[in-house]
């Protein structure tokens, strides 16, 4: 089964509506959406000029479906603009914990460079020869 029908029977019903919201958002600002909606106007008017329909009925049944496409494209938008706010949010927070984070390892730098201005010239030949050893320790000695 592919990866991504997994992912969609694994998703609850808002996770569902929000990604069929996006996608359809992403569409309808897409080049293909203005050649399809041109093709159904054009096809529209066609379709009087050819006595498959009559203006006025042909009017009415243009007019309806634009205005519900209208109603629904900009329900669609707005909860487009509602999990964008809420995703820039979620963003804003990362940002402040990492913030945080940052201003926590600062003090934490402050405070090694106060314990290393403190020490002697001995004490940290000490700490570097111990340093030294963990990175490359002595071979052992074969025993008697």
């Amino acid at each position: 089964m592919c990866a991504w029908k997994t992912d969609i029977k694994n998703m609850n019903g808002s996770e569902k509506i929000k990604n069929k919201a996006l996608a359809i958002t992403r569409w309808v600002g897409s080049p293909a959406s203005a050649f399809v909606h041109t093709l159904l106007f054009l096809g529209s008017f066609a379709s009087v000029l050819f006595d498959v329909i009559e203006f006025d009925r042909m009017l009415l049944i243009l007019t309806t479906i634009v205005s519900l496409e209208a109603i629904y494209l900009a329900i669609f938008i707005q909860m487009t603009i509602n999990y964008t706010t809420q995703e820039v949010e979620d963003v804003g927070r990362d940002i402040e914990e990492m913030q945080e984070d940052i201003e926590e390892l600062h003090e934490n730098v402050d405070i090694l460079q106060e314990d290393v201005s403190e020490m002697s010239f001995e004490e940290l030949a000490e700490a570097h020869r111990i340093l030294s050893e963990e990175k490359h320790p002595p071979p052992h000695s074969p025993a008697v």
